[in-house]
């Protein structure tokens, strides 16, 4: 477990090994979330990183009956 001290500037060094673990890079943005008692960060996506992410899934499923004006 790597463990990292809060700056007086309120900043944090994530550790190489969590930063080459995750493919982190410099000026990468995140999104700070509090969860719980912790607080996560969440590195942002662009959407065009997102394009094709659920290429393979299956796309059938059952959908309820919509009923119209009686």
């Amino acid at each position: 477990m790597d463990v990292v001290t809060i700056s007086p500037k309120y900043q944090v060094v994530i550790p190489s090994r969590v930063r080459k673990r995750r493919k982190l890079e410099p000026g990468q943005r995140v999104q700070a979330i509090v969860y719980g008692n912790r607080v996560e960060l969440i590195p942002l996506r662009t959407a065009r990183s997102l394009r094709g992410f659920v290429r393979g899934t299956d796309r059938q499923v059952e959908r309820d009956v919509e009923y119209g004006p009686t």
